[in-house]
């Protein structure tokens, strides 16, 4: 313990000498940073996708130093310290926690997120689904929506309740699309999509990265796809849709 908080204490010092007497550093404001921020979160949730312990480790440190960087600005600001930071997620940490420091019993996990709903609406929160980030993905916001719905007892009994409810949107979609209402057809589409979201949850899916998972197959072998026609002495705007659908099964049939 003694050596990580040394670790810590060091990269603190760090930062503070970087923003001190480095040109780019001094310059950055919490707005500059803050696309930056973006990116190095992505590049984490990448590292995870691939489940690259070494990539994680080190995203994770750069995620770190943004924290760092962040507390540093607004202590320079008075509005806050580094300390402030640590104390104010240590105590949301036990408030949230009553099973755990204090006398609430819990059964379960979804006990324990109700528990934390509640405790937030006794903050003051004024709807449960406030703590939801406007700029979310729009896939990882719907499923933060319906996690949070569920807390307060909006859910469905079970899994094949979603799916009529999937099926129905899906009818629903096809009705706009034979009235030809475009506004509809995209309501309706976004429908099917949130349900489809729902549905995922009951099957214990996580919606945003299986559809990640999807987009680096399919990428993979397109690429494979173009390199086949390459071989050949082709490109693919020169083979026709059924030629290419060949090249493809058979990609499809060699990484089985």
């Amino acid at each position: 313990m003694q050596e990580t908080a040394d670790c810590f204490l060091k990269l603190v010092a760090i930062m503070d000498e970087l923003r001190e007497k480095c040109p780019w550093d001094k310059k950055q404001t919490i707005h500059s940073l803050r696309p930056m921020t973006i990116e190095e979160l992505y590049e984490l949730t990448d590292a995870i996708t691939n489940n690259d312990w070494q990539d994680i480790k080190e995203e994770l440190g750069d995620v770190l130093l943004h924290i760092l960087f962040y507390s540093k600005i607004g202590s320079e600001e008075k509005q806050f310290e580094l300390k402030d930071v640590i104390e104010s997620i240590s105590q949301k940490l036990i408030k949230r926690h009553p099973h755990i420091y204090g006398d609430v019993t819990v059964e379960n996990e979804e006990d324990v997120k109700k528990n934390w709903e509640k405790i937030k609406l006794i903050e003051g929160k004024k709807s449960v689904l406030s703590g939801v980030p406007v700029s979310l993905p729009a896939m990882i916001k719907a499923t933060r929506i319906q996690e949070k719905a569920k807390q307060v007892g909006f859910e469905w009994d079970n899994a094949a309740d979603v799916w009529k409810k999937v099926e129905e949107e899906m009818r629903e979609l096809q009705e706009a699309i034979y009235l030809k209402n475009q506004q509809h057809i995209e309501e309706e589409f976004g429908d099917v999509l949130f349900s489809l979201i729902n549905y995922a949850r009951f099957l214990n899916i996580d919606a945003e990265g299986v559809l990640e998972k999807t987009n680096r197959k399919f990428i993979s072998r397109f690429q494979e796809m173009e390199n086949i026609a390459s071989d050949s002495g082709k490109m693919l705007t020169d083979l026709t849709l059924g030629e290419m659908d060949a090249i493809w099964n058979q990609v499809k049939n060699l990484n089985k």
